[in-house]
């Protein structure tokens, strides 16, 4: 991996952060500033709204090829998607992946890579789940769901692509974590747990890539009205009638709002994502962050990703692994 300098790393992330947090702009207004992502092929998983579902149309008209999964097809969204690949005559797939699936997520892979014809250039692990409410309150099927979608999920795609990619000596990972990967918010249920585990796992495979040329960078969204709150909320309802009066009577009025959840006060540019991911896929090699936070509002865990990165660096940056991590923080 090409050796870069700090301070231009920093100030790289910097100017991406800024330019996804700023005010929503008209297509028209940021094509001009768009990446051209043209002989890239992106895979994503949890297409079905959201982040995923922007990001498909996104990178495919920036000339991309896409391959936007979504689990239990055939489904409404996945025909919206294939219509609009062919009224705009976009090389956008829709391919069956439901990320707690070994064998879906292996099959899945395979079959974007001989559509592509050969090992694919990014993964985008989008595909993740919320179940708000107390600690205490989360069972265990609540429990495991959470991680082996968040956590799991990310680990199968992982394992799925890297052969590939390993091969062909490139390729880029991106981890859809959140500000509450690195920050807590009480009554969130395990959703910290899981983006912190995904972090980890995230900053760790950075690391171990290194010598394969394969980049990681992990996205840390603040919150945005997508369709992530109506799924929390049908989880998390459910979670509530199945619910334990042993164990929800000591959270009675944190209980009570569990499963109404309203994220339509929230007025941030659900497109700040796929912007950013864009911009990041055309930086040059050696130059992409490891974290970038992308937020239309505060970003909280600044001190702490600097932190961390310095504290990594100090504990193990002249060590015999030493180039692998200085080759991410680049100190």
């Amino acid at each position: 991996m090409t050796a870069i300098d700090r301070r231009t790393l920093l100030a790289s992330a910097a100017a991406t952060t800024a330019l996804a947090a700023a005010p929503s702009r008209s297509m028209a207004e940021t094509a001009a500033k768009d990446p051209d992502l043209s002989g890239k092929s992106i895979l994503i998983t949890g297409c079905s709204s959201g982040f995923g579902r922007l990001g498909a149309e996104h990178y495919a008209r920036l000339g991309a090829r896409v391959f936007a999964t979504m689990r239990n097809l055939p489904r409404p969204e996945a025909e919206e998607l294939r219509q609009l690949a062919g009224d705009e005559k976009l090389d956008l797939h829709v391919l069956q992946i439901d990320v707690l699936s070994d064998k879906e997520c292996e099959a899945g892979v395979s079959r974007a890579e001989s559509i592509n014809g050969g090992p694919l250039d990014v993964l985008v692990n989008n595909a993740g789940i919320g179940i708000s409410g107390p600690v205490e309150v989360q069972d265990m099927e609540a429990t495991k769901l959470a991680f082996d979608t968040n956590v799991f999920g990310c680990h199968r795609m992982a394992r799925a692509v890297l052969p590939g990619m390993r091969t062909k000596k490139s390729g880029q990972i991106f981890q859809i974590s959140s500000q509450l990967g690195r920050v807590i918010v009480p009554y969130g249920g395990h959703y910290s747990a899981t983006k912190f585990a995904l972090e980890a796992m995230g900053e760790q495979l950075a690391y171990e890539l290194v010598p394969h040329n394969i980049e990681v960078t992990i996205i840390e969204p603040g919150g945005y009205p997508t369709e992530v709150w109506v799924n929390r909320n049908i989880y998390t309802g459910a979670l509530k009638e199945r619910a334990d009066d042993r164990h929800t009577d000591g959270y009675a009025q944190v209980v009570a709002r569990m499963g109404t959840e309203d994220g339509s006060g929230r007025t941030a540019d659900p497109m700040d994502v796929p912007r950013a991911i864009a911009r990041t896929i055309a930086m040059p090699a050696g130059s992409r962050p490891l974290r970038l936070p992308v937020s239309g509002g505060a970003i909280p865990q600044t001190r702490i990703n600097e932190v961390t990165a310095e504290t990594q660096v100090q504990w193990l940056g002249n060590s015999g692994i030493g180039p692998m991590i200085r080759a991410v923080h680049d100190a």
